[in-house]
């Protein structure tokens, strides 16, 4: 199979955690008799400071052409006085509508090795396993009226959902739960918000159609809640734009570092945006030191979702996994005595990329010895 993937690094460290995913994507290829072509191209900052655009035309015609694609980080603080709709956020946004996007999973679990990277008590953690399915193409973040008003003294966003958006998305969330433990969480702020109330009502209808499936509420500051105190408990956690994406931060927390979190924006049109859940991290952008153990596991959940490899994209997690038992750590998983209960010191993001691309070819050449 010949995989055709346009790879945007973006900003910050963005290009370093690609860089490592796409050496891990390489050994994967070679491992499982596949052909791999990636399309670089700019966007973000990056792209703004070469022509002007955030997301250039060329950008976009390479991901309309491309299977999928792979996302680095987009963001940087040299932003700041750029026109709002020229911002590498802007182009991130335009970027998910003009695929189709609406749906992103955010698989949250819990790697055994990791447990004392948790901040709460391994009883607390332990057994976190959740996906948070985040509306994706609505809401907040694209609503009009929207931006400032009454000469820039004050400012608005509105926050609207058309059941059609609810319904859409409430099926990805039951049809993710029914590969899982069968039950969903909807997420919401129905004892305030009007579009809360929509969202749960049709959530509410969507359940009748899968009764193999529970289907739950919580308000949002409860779930915020719940979510430190018994993670374990979740299964598929459905949500609002906004709310998601707060959310999916916490529980990132939760399992140990916003690194590890991985993400699939897949929607109405072929292929989606895989990338990871963590910013650009600009403070640490050419240190060397950033995590791509999230990047690296976006791209197991692309060979999943686009290829359907589940074999090629459970080899990279199992690489994940294995490369985190032998006691390598970037410098956000340490926490106490971690690093020297395990043996090793911090890591790099060159290192990590390479050991897990290392763990793809020494399972293969085992399992052909």
């Amino acid at each position: 199979m010949k995989w055709r993937l346009a790879v945007l690094g973006g900003d910050g460290v963005g290009p370093e955690v690609m860089e490592a995913s796409l050496e891990v994507l390489r050994a994967t290829a070679e491992r499982y008799g596949h052909e791999f072509t990636a399309d670089l191209k700019d966007v973000g900052f990056a792209a703004y400071e070469r022509c002007g655009n955030p997301l250039p035309e060329e950008t976009l015609a390479a991901c309309r052409s491309a299977d999928a694609v792979l996302l680095g980080a987009v963001g940087d603080p040299r932003s700041e006085g750029v026109p709002v709709e020229l911002r590498p956020e802007a182009a991130l946004l335009a970027l998910r509508k003009e695929m189709g996007c609406y749906a992103n999973l955010r698989p949250v679990r819990l790697l055994p090795a990791l447990a004392s990277a948790s901040p709460l008590r391994p009883e607390i953690v332990d057994g976190t396993d959740l996906v948070i399915v985040r509306e994706l193409a609505g809401g907040l973040y694209y609503s009009e009226p929207r931006g400032p008003i009454e000469d820039g003294r004050a400012a608005v966003d509105t926050m609207k959902y058309h059941q059609d958006e609810v319904v859409r998305i409430a099926r990805v969330a039951f049809e993710t739960a029914r590969g899982r433990r069968k039950s969903v969480l909807s997420v919401d702020k129905a004892n305030v918000l009007h579009s809360s109330r929509l969202w749960r009502r049709v959530v509410d209808e969507i359940a009748e159609e899968y009764p193999d499936v529970e289907c739950a509420h919580m308000l949002v500051d409860r779930a915020a809640m719940e979510l430190v105190l018994n993670p374990s408990s979740f299964d598929v956690m459905l949500m609002p734009n906004l709310f998601g994406d707060v959310l999916s931060d916490e529980a990132a927390a939760v399992v140990g570092s916003i690194g590890l979190l991985a993400s699939a924006s897949i929607g109405s049109g072929s292929g989606g945006i895989f990338e990871p859940v963590h910013g650009s991290a600009p403070d640490i952008a050419g240190t060397g030191t950033a995590n791509p153990l999230a990047m690296i596991l976006s791209a197991a959940l692309l060979l999943r979702h686009v290829y359907s490899l589940e074999e090629e994209a459970v080899a990279i997690e199992s690489a994940v996994g294995q490369v985190l038992e032998d006691g390598l750590r970037t410098s956000d998983l340490i926490r106490g005595g971690d690093v020297e209960e395990a043996g090793a010191g911090a890591v790099g993001t060159a290192e990590m990329g390479a050991a897990v691309a290392a763990a793809i070819t020494n399972v293969g050449m085992s399992a052909n010895a």
